[in-house]
Protein backbone atom coordinates (compact mmCIF):
# COMPACT_ATOMS: atom_id res chain seq x y z
CA UNK A 1 0.00 0.00 0.00
CA UNK A 2 1.51 3.34 -1.05
CA UNK A 3 1.98 6.06 1.54
CA UNK A 4 -0.30 9.08 1.26
CA UNK A 5 1.65 12.29 0.76
CA UNK A 6 1.37 15.11 3.27
CA UNK A 7 2.50 18.70 3.16
CA UNK A 8 6.09 19.34 4.35
CA UNK A 9 6.52 20.08 8.06
CA UNK A 10 6.21 23.77 8.84
CA UNK A 11 3.99 24.58 5.84
CA UNK A 12 0.25 25.17 5.53
CA UNK A 13 -2.42 24.76 2.88
CA UNK A 14 -4.49 27.94 2.55
CA UNK A 15 -7.91 26.34 2.16
CA UNK A 16 -10.98 28.09 0.70
CA UNK A 17 -12.32 28.83 4.20
CA UNK A 18 -9.19 30.90 4.94
CA UNK A 19 -9.03 32.75 1.64
CA UNK A 20 -11.23 35.68 2.79
CA UNK A 21 -8.50 36.64 5.30
CA UNK A 22 -5.82 36.57 2.62
CA UNK A 23 -7.99 38.53 0.20
CA UNK A 24 -8.73 41.14 2.90
CA UNK A 25 -5.02 41.56 3.65
CA UNK A 26 -4.05 41.83 -0.02
CA UNK A 27 -6.81 44.36 -0.68
CA UNK A 28 -5.84 46.44 2.35
CA UNK A 29 -2.16 46.40 1.34
CA UNK A 30 -3.07 47.68 -2.11
CA UNK A 31 -5.21 50.48 -0.68
CA UNK A 32 -2.76 51.58 2.03
CA UNK A 33 0.38 51.53 -0.13
CA UNK A 34 -1.42 53.60 -2.75
CA UNK A 35 -2.43 56.14 -0.10
CA UNK A 36 1.19 56.49 1.02
CA UNK A 37 2.69 56.54 -2.49
CA UNK A 38 4.51 53.18 -2.56
CA UNK A 39 5.21 51.17 -5.72
CA UNK A 40 5.15 47.39 -5.95
CA UNK A 41 8.28 45.38 -6.69
CA UNK A 42 8.75 41.61 -6.99
CA UNK A 43 12.12 39.89 -6.68
CA UNK A 44 13.07 36.23 -7.33
CA UNK A 45 12.06 33.60 -4.82
CA UNK A 46 15.73 32.61 -4.53
CA UNK A 47 18.89 34.71 -4.56
CA UNK A 48 22.64 34.32 -4.28
CA UNK A 49 23.16 32.98 -0.74
CA UNK A 50 26.00 35.45 -0.15
CA UNK A 51 23.48 38.31 -0.46
CA UNK A 52 21.89 37.28 2.83
CA UNK A 53 25.16 36.28 4.50
CA UNK A 54 26.52 39.75 3.79
CA UNK A 55 23.25 41.64 4.20
CA UNK A 56 21.40 39.90 7.03
CA UNK A 57 24.58 39.22 9.01
CA UNK A 58 26.48 35.98 9.52
CA UNK A 59 25.85 35.97 13.29
CA UNK A 60 22.05 36.03 12.99
CA UNK A 61 19.86 32.97 13.55
CA UNK A 62 18.69 33.23 9.94
CA UNK A 63 22.17 32.66 8.57
CA UNK A 64 23.50 30.36 11.28
CA UNK A 65 20.55 28.00 11.56
CA UNK A 66 17.54 28.83 9.38
CA UNK A 67 18.46 29.59 5.76
CA UNK A 68 17.50 27.11 3.05
CA UNK A 69 20.66 27.16 0.91
CA UNK A 70 21.81 24.84 -1.86
CA UNK A 71 24.19 24.52 -4.79
CA UNK A 72 22.42 24.34 -8.15
CA UNK A 73 23.57 22.25 -11.12
CA UNK A 74 25.72 25.07 -12.39
CA UNK A 75 27.60 25.28 -9.10
CA UNK A 76 26.02 28.55 -7.94
CA UNK A 77 25.28 28.68 -4.20
CA UNK A 78 21.70 29.92 -3.80
CA UNK A 79 19.19 30.43 -0.99
CA UNK A 80 15.41 30.57 -0.79
CA UNK A 81 14.63 34.11 0.32
CA UNK A 82 14.44 34.22 4.17
CA UNK A 83 13.65 37.97 4.35
CA UNK A 84 12.89 40.63 1.76
CA UNK A 85 15.09 43.59 2.73
CA UNK A 86 18.47 42.46 1.27
CA UNK A 87 16.73 41.32 -1.92
CA UNK A 88 15.02 44.70 -2.37
CA UNK A 89 18.29 46.51 -1.69
CA UNK A 90 20.00 44.32 -4.29
CA UNK A 91 17.26 45.18 -6.81
CA UNK A 92 17.62 48.90 -5.97
CA UNK A 93 21.37 48.79 -6.64
CA UNK A 94 21.31 46.47 -9.64
CA UNK A 95 18.58 48.39 -11.47
CA UNK A 96 20.04 51.83 -10.91
CA UNK A 97 17.23 53.11 -8.72
CA UNK A 98 19.73 55.36 -6.96
CA UNK A 99 19.61 57.63 -10.02
CA UNK A 100 15.86 58.13 -9.60
CA UNK A 101 14.42 60.95 -7.48
CA UNK A 102 15.00 59.95 -3.87
CA UNK A 103 13.67 58.42 -1.74
CA UNK A 104 12.28 55.36 -3.53
CA UNK A 105 9.26 53.84 -1.79
CA UNK A 106 8.77 50.12 -2.47
CA UNK A 107 6.57 47.32 -1.18
CA UNK A 108 6.18 43.62 -1.86
CA UNK A 109 4.28 40.57 -0.69
CA UNK A 110 6.06 37.25 -1.05
CA UNK A 111 6.67 33.84 0.51
CA UNK A 112 9.72 33.58 2.77
CA UNK A 113 11.54 30.45 3.88
CA UNK A 114 13.31 29.65 7.16
CA UNK A 115 14.19 26.29 8.61
CA UNK A 116 12.90 26.67 12.15
CA UNK A 117 11.03 24.70 14.76
CA UNK A 118 7.40 24.93 13.60
CA UNK A 119 4.89 26.32 16.06
CA UNK A 120 1.86 28.58 16.01
CA UNK A 121 2.89 31.83 14.36
CA UNK A 122 6.20 30.42 13.11
CA UNK A 123 6.29 28.42 9.88
CA UNK A 124 9.05 27.30 7.55
CA UNK A 125 7.22 28.89 4.63
CA UNK A 126 5.36 32.09 5.47
CA UNK A 127 4.20 35.19 3.64
CA UNK A 128 5.35 38.72 4.40
CA UNK A 129 4.17 42.21 3.60
CA UNK A 130 7.32 44.30 3.30
CA UNK A 131 7.77 48.06 2.85
CA UNK A 132 11.05 49.91 2.35
CA UNK A 133 11.98 53.58 1.92
CA UNK A 134 15.39 53.71 0.22
CA UNK A 135 17.45 56.87 0.02
CA UNK A 136 16.22 58.86 3.02
CA UNK A 137 17.78 59.41 6.44
CA UNK A 138 14.97 61.74 7.52
CA UNK A 139 13.39 60.76 10.87
CA UNK A 140 10.02 61.76 9.42
CA UNK A 141 10.42 58.83 7.01
CA UNK A 142 10.62 56.49 10.01
CA UNK A 143 7.35 57.97 11.25
CA UNK A 144 5.70 57.68 7.83
CA UNK A 145 6.54 53.98 7.68
CA UNK A 146 5.24 53.36 11.20
CA UNK A 147 2.05 55.27 10.39
CA UNK A 148 1.57 53.17 7.24
CA UNK A 149 1.71 49.96 9.27
CA UNK A 150 -0.53 51.44 11.99
CA UNK A 151 -3.10 52.42 9.32
CA UNK A 152 -2.86 48.95 7.78
CA UNK A 153 -3.92 47.34 11.08
CA UNK A 154 -6.68 49.91 11.56
CA UNK A 155 -8.11 49.16 8.11
CA UNK A 156 -8.18 45.45 8.95
CA UNK A 157 -10.11 46.22 12.14
CA UNK A 158 -7.32 45.03 14.44
CA UNK A 159 -7.46 46.86 17.77
CA UNK A 160 -5.61 46.72 21.08
CA UNK A 161 -2.12 46.65 19.63
CA UNK A 162 0.93 48.31 21.12
CA UNK A 163 3.77 50.04 19.29
CA UNK A 164 7.07 49.33 21.03
CA UNK A 165 9.82 51.73 20.10
CA UNK A 166 13.53 52.14 20.71
CA UNK A 167 16.79 53.35 19.21
CA UNK A 168 19.97 51.27 19.00
CA UNK A 169 22.25 54.15 17.93
CA UNK A 170 24.61 53.94 14.95
CA UNK A 171 26.87 50.98 14.24
CA UNK A 172 30.13 52.81 14.99
CA UNK A 173 29.03 54.63 18.16
CA UNK A 174 27.52 51.61 19.89
CA UNK A 175 30.83 49.73 20.06
CA UNK A 176 31.58 51.12 23.52
CA UNK A 177 28.16 49.95 24.66
CA UNK A 178 28.88 46.44 23.36
CA UNK A 179 32.07 46.39 25.46
CA UNK A 180 30.07 47.31 28.57
CA UNK A 181 27.44 44.68 27.74
CA UNK A 182 30.17 42.04 27.45
CA UNK A 183 31.62 43.11 30.79
CA UNK A 184 28.18 42.71 32.39
CA UNK A 185 27.32 39.33 30.87
CA UNK A 186 30.65 37.48 30.94
CA UNK A 187 30.58 36.73 34.71
CA UNK A 188 27.02 35.37 34.19
CA UNK A 189 27.90 33.17 31.23
CA UNK A 190 27.39 29.79 32.96
CA UNK A 191 23.83 30.77 33.96
CA UNK A 192 22.72 31.82 30.48
CA UNK A 193 20.84 29.70 27.94
CA UNK A 194 22.89 27.83 25.36
CA UNK A 195 21.89 30.28 22.60
CA UNK A 196 22.88 33.27 24.73
CA UNK A 197 26.23 31.69 25.61
CA UNK A 198 26.92 31.36 21.89
CA UNK A 199 25.72 34.89 21.12
CA UNK A 200 27.90 36.29 23.88
CA UNK A 201 30.88 35.42 21.70
CA UNK A 202 29.42 36.45 18.34
CA UNK A 203 26.73 39.11 18.80
CA UNK A 204 26.24 40.26 22.44
CA UNK A 205 23.46 42.71 21.54
CA UNK A 206 21.23 39.74 20.71
CA UNK A 207 21.22 38.69 24.36
CA UNK A 208 18.70 41.46 24.95
CA UNK A 209 16.43 39.81 22.37
CA UNK A 210 16.32 36.44 24.17
CA UNK A 211 12.91 35.04 25.19
CA UNK A 212 14.44 32.15 27.17
CA UNK A 213 13.33 32.20 30.82
CA UNK A 214 16.92 31.59 31.96
CA UNK A 215 17.94 34.94 30.46
CA UNK A 216 15.02 37.19 31.43
CA UNK A 217 16.21 38.30 34.88
CA UNK A 218 19.67 39.20 33.55
CA UNK A 219 18.18 41.26 30.71
CA UNK A 220 16.35 43.59 33.06
CA UNK A 221 19.55 44.52 34.92
CA UNK A 222 21.72 44.85 31.81
CA UNK A 223 23.01 48.33 30.82
CA UNK A 224 20.57 50.07 28.45
CA UNK A 225 21.75 51.48 25.15
CA UNK A 226 18.86 53.93 24.93
CA UNK A 227 20.23 55.74 28.02
CA UNK A 228 23.51 56.58 26.25
CA UNK A 229 22.68 57.40 22.62
CA UNK A 230 25.08 59.54 20.61
CA UNK A 231 24.02 63.13 20.04
CA UNK A 232 22.88 62.59 16.44
CA UNK A 233 20.98 59.37 17.23
CA UNK A 234 19.33 61.00 20.27
CA UNK A 235 18.18 63.96 18.17
CA UNK A 236 16.84 61.60 15.49
CA UNK A 237 14.95 59.56 18.09
CA UNK A 238 13.48 62.65 19.74
CA UNK A 239 12.06 63.78 16.39
CA UNK A 240 10.54 60.33 15.81
CA UNK A 241 8.84 60.36 19.22
CA UNK A 242 7.52 63.92 18.83
CA UNK A 243 6.18 63.17 15.35
CA UNK A 244 4.43 59.99 16.44
CA UNK A 245 2.70 62.00 19.17
CA UNK A 246 1.67 64.59 16.57
CA UNK A 247 0.22 61.78 14.43
CA UNK A 248 -1.78 60.45 17.44
CA UNK A 249 0.05 57.12 17.39
CA UNK A 250 0.69 55.94 20.97
CA UNK A 251 3.94 54.13 21.72
CA UNK A 252 5.87 52.53 24.55
CA UNK A 253 9.64 52.91 24.88
CA UNK A 254 11.20 49.45 25.16
CA UNK A 255 14.90 49.70 26.10
CA UNK A 256 15.37 45.96 25.48
CA UNK A 257 14.12 46.10 21.88
CA UNK A 258 17.06 45.40 19.58
CA UNK A 259 15.53 43.31 16.73
CA UNK A 260 17.20 40.17 15.48
CA UNK A 261 19.15 41.41 12.44
CA UNK A 262 22.65 42.84 12.38
CA UNK A 263 22.01 45.67 9.93
CA UNK A 264 19.67 47.81 12.07
CA UNK A 265 20.69 51.20 13.46
CA UNK A 266 18.81 54.03 15.16
CA UNK A 267 15.03 53.54 15.09
CA UNK A 268 13.67 50.05 15.74
CA UNK A 269 10.03 49.17 16.39
CA UNK A 270 7.53 46.35 16.62
CA UNK A 271 3.76 45.96 16.93
CA UNK A 272 2.41 43.44 19.46
CA UNK A 273 -1.05 42.78 20.96
CA UNK A 274 -1.38 44.64 24.27
CA UNK A 275 -0.60 42.48 27.28
CA UNK A 276 0.50 39.57 25.08
CA UNK A 277 3.87 38.14 26.11
CA UNK A 278 3.94 35.19 23.70
CA UNK A 279 7.31 34.72 22.02
CA UNK A 280 5.64 34.74 18.59
CA UNK A 281 3.15 37.55 19.21
CA UNK A 282 4.84 40.25 17.10
CA UNK A 283 2.64 41.05 14.09
CA UNK A 284 4.95 43.55 12.40
CA UNK A 285 8.39 45.03 13.00
CA UNK A 286 11.17 47.00 11.39
CA UNK A 287 13.69 49.76 11.68
CA UNK A 288 16.39 51.83 10.07
CA UNK A 289 19.39 50.27 8.29
CA UNK A 290 21.60 53.05 6.96
CA UNK A 291 24.66 50.83 6.43
CA UNK A 292 23.16 47.90 4.54
CA UNK A 293 23.56 49.25 0.99
CA UNK A 294 27.27 49.84 1.57
CA UNK A 295 27.66 46.32 2.96
CA UNK A 296 26.17 45.02 -0.32
CA UNK A 297 28.75 46.90 -2.40
CA UNK A 298 26.70 50.00 -3.19
CA UNK A 299 27.10 53.64 -2.19
CA UNK A 300 26.14 54.69 1.32
CA UNK A 301 22.34 54.92 1.19
CA UNK A 302 20.13 55.51 4.24
CA UNK A 303 16.99 53.35 4.41
CA UNK A 304 14.20 52.18 6.68
CA UNK A 305 11.65 49.37 6.37
CA UNK A 306 9.35 46.85 8.01
CA UNK A 307 7.96 43.35 7.54
CA UNK A 308 4.62 41.93 8.71
CA UNK A 309 3.68 38.26 8.42
CA UNK A 310 0.30 37.34 6.95
CA UNK A 311 -0.10 34.25 9.13
CA UNK A 312 0.45 36.09 12.41
CA UNK A 313 -1.90 38.88 11.33
CA UNK A 314 -4.60 36.30 10.59
CA UNK A 315 -4.04 34.63 13.97
CA UNK A 316 -4.53 38.01 15.65
CA UNK A 317 -7.68 38.73 13.61
CA UNK A 318 -9.10 35.38 14.70
CA UNK A 319 -8.05 35.98 18.32
CA UNK A 320 -9.99 39.25 18.18
CA UNK A 321 -12.93 37.40 16.57
CA UNK A 322 -12.71 39.25 13.27
CA UNK A 323 -14.44 36.36 11.56
CA UNK A 324 -14.44 36.41 7.76
CA UNK A 325 -16.46 33.76 5.93
CA UNK A 326 -16.19 32.74 2.29
CA UNK A 327 -18.84 34.26 0.05
CA UNK A 328 -20.39 32.26 -2.74
CA UNK A 329 -19.07 33.73 -5.96
CA UNK A 330 -21.38 31.71 -8.21
CA UNK A 331 -24.60 33.44 -9.26
CA UNK A 332 -26.19 30.90 -11.62
CA UNK A 333 -26.37 27.12 -11.68
CA UNK A 334 -27.56 25.27 -14.81
CA UNK A 335 -29.21 21.89 -14.14
CA UNK A 336 -29.74 19.82 -17.30
CA UNK A 337 -30.83 16.39 -18.47
CA UNK A 338 -30.06 14.75 -21.78
CA UNK A 339 -27.43 15.19 -24.49
CA UNK A 340 -29.11 18.11 -26.25
CA UNK A 341 -29.73 19.91 -22.95
CA UNK A 342 -26.07 19.42 -22.03
CA UNK A 343 -24.93 21.07 -25.25
CA UNK A 344 -27.36 23.92 -24.72
CA UNK A 345 -26.03 24.36 -21.17
CA UNK A 346 -22.52 24.90 -22.54
CA UNK A 347 -23.78 27.53 -25.03
CA UNK A 348 -25.94 29.26 -22.42
CA UNK A 349 -23.20 29.31 -19.75
CA UNK A 350 -20.83 30.93 -22.25
CA UNK A 351 -23.41 33.62 -23.07
CA UNK A 352 -24.03 34.33 -19.38
CA UNK A 353 -20.31 34.62 -18.59
CA UNK A 354 -19.91 37.10 -21.44
CA UNK A 355 -22.46 39.17 -19.54
CA UNK A 356 -20.21 38.93 -16.45
CA UNK A 357 -22.55 36.50 -14.68
CA UNK A 358 -20.69 33.73 -12.84
CA UNK A 359 -22.14 30.39 -13.89
CA UNK A 360 -21.51 26.71 -13.24
CA UNK A 361 -23.02 23.71 -15.01
CA UNK A 362 -24.33 20.63 -13.24
CA UNK A 363 -22.75 17.26 -13.95
CA UNK A 364 -24.35 15.26 -16.73
CA UNK A 365 -23.73 12.02 -14.81
CA UNK A 366 -26.11 13.13 -12.05
CA UNK A 367 -29.87 13.08 -12.09
CA UNK A 368 -31.79 16.32 -12.42
CA UNK A 369 -32.95 15.91 -8.83
CA UNK A 370 -29.36 15.55 -7.58
CA UNK A 371 -28.26 18.60 -9.55
CA UNK A 372 -31.07 20.66 -8.01
CA UNK A 373 -30.02 19.54 -4.52
CA UNK A 374 -26.49 20.69 -5.34
CA UNK A 375 -27.80 24.06 -6.56
CA UNK A 376 -29.82 24.54 -3.39
CA UNK A 377 -26.87 23.62 -1.14
CA UNK A 378 -24.36 25.81 -2.97
CA UNK A 379 -26.19 29.07 -2.27
CA UNK A 380 -26.57 30.31 -5.85
CA UNK A 381 -29.07 33.05 -6.62
CA UNK A 382 -30.64 31.51 -9.71
CA UNK A 383 -31.02 28.00 -11.10
CA UNK A 384 -31.73 27.36 -14.77
CA UNK A 385 -33.40 24.02 -15.49
CA UNK A 386 -33.21 22.47 -18.97
CA UNK A 387 -34.84 19.06 -19.25
CA UNK A 388 -35.88 17.08 -22.30
CA UNK A 389 -39.36 18.65 -22.30
CA UNK A 390 -37.90 22.17 -22.15
CA UNK A 391 -35.56 21.35 -25.03
CA UNK A 392 -38.49 20.15 -27.14
CA UNK A 393 -40.16 23.53 -26.57
CA UNK A 394 -36.92 25.55 -27.00
CA UNK A 395 -37.22 26.95 -23.46
CA UNK A 396 -35.63 26.82 -20.01
CA UNK A 397 -37.00 27.33 -16.51
CA UNK A 398 -35.58 30.19 -14.42
CA UNK A 399 -35.88 29.64 -10.69
CA UNK A 400 -34.96 32.29 -8.12
CA UNK A 401 -33.32 30.60 -5.12
CA UNK A 402 -33.40 33.49 -2.68
CA UNK A 403 -36.91 34.90 -3.08
CA UNK A 404 -40.40 33.48 -3.12
CA UNK A 405 -40.84 34.69 -6.70
CA UNK A 406 -42.48 32.02 -8.88
CA UNK A 407 -40.29 30.25 -11.41
CA UNK A 408 -40.77 31.28 -15.04
CA UNK A 409 -40.25 29.55 -18.37
CA UNK A 410 -38.68 31.56 -21.17
CA UNK A 411 -37.27 30.97 -24.68
CA UNK A 412 -33.63 29.90 -24.65
CA UNK A 413 -32.44 32.90 -26.66
CA UNK A 414 -33.91 35.31 -24.07
CA UNK A 415 -32.50 33.64 -20.94
CA UNK A 416 -29.51 36.02 -20.43
CA UNK A 417 -31.67 39.15 -20.73
CA UNK A 418 -34.39 37.64 -18.49
CA UNK A 419 -31.84 36.84 -15.79
CA UNK A 420 -30.30 40.31 -15.96
CA UNK A 421 -33.79 41.81 -15.49
CA UNK A 422 -34.45 39.46 -12.57
CA UNK A 423 -31.16 40.32 -10.86
CA UNK A 424 -31.70 44.05 -11.35
CA UNK A 425 -35.22 43.71 -9.91
CA UNK A 426 -33.86 41.93 -6.84
CA UNK A 427 -31.22 44.63 -6.41
CA UNK A 428 -33.90 47.36 -6.60
CA UNK A 429 -35.97 45.52 -4.00
CA UNK A 430 -33.01 45.36 -1.61
CA UNK A 431 -32.28 49.06 -2.10
CA UNK A 432 -35.95 49.92 -1.47
CA UNK A 433 -36.00 47.76 1.67
CA UNK A 434 -32.81 49.46 2.96
CA UNK A 435 -34.28 52.92 2.33
CA UNK A 436 -37.46 51.96 4.21
CA UNK A 437 -35.44 50.74 7.20
CA UNK A 438 -33.49 53.99 7.23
Amino acid sequence: MSKQFQKPRGTEDVLPAMQPYWLAIHKTIQEITQLFGYSRIDTPIFENAALFEKGTGDTTDIIEKEMYSFADRGGDFLALTPEATPALCRAYLENGMGSQPQPVRLYTTAPMFRYDRPQQGRLRQFTQFDCEVLGSGDPYTDVELIELLWSFYEHLGITGIELRLSSIDDLATRKNYIDDLLAYYQPLSDSLSEDSQRRLQTNPLRLLDSKDERDLAFKEKAPKLIDRLSEDAAKHFETVKESLTTADIPFTIDPLLVRGLDYYNRTVFEFVPQGDNRAQSTIGAGGRYDGLMKNLGGPSTPAVGFAAGFERIILEMQRQEKILVPTNNVTIYIAHLGLEAGRESIRLASALRKNKLSTVIGESTRSLKAQLRKANASGVQITIIIGEEEMSRGTAIIKSMRTDQAQVEAPLNTIPSEIIKLLNHKSDMLTQEFSTNE
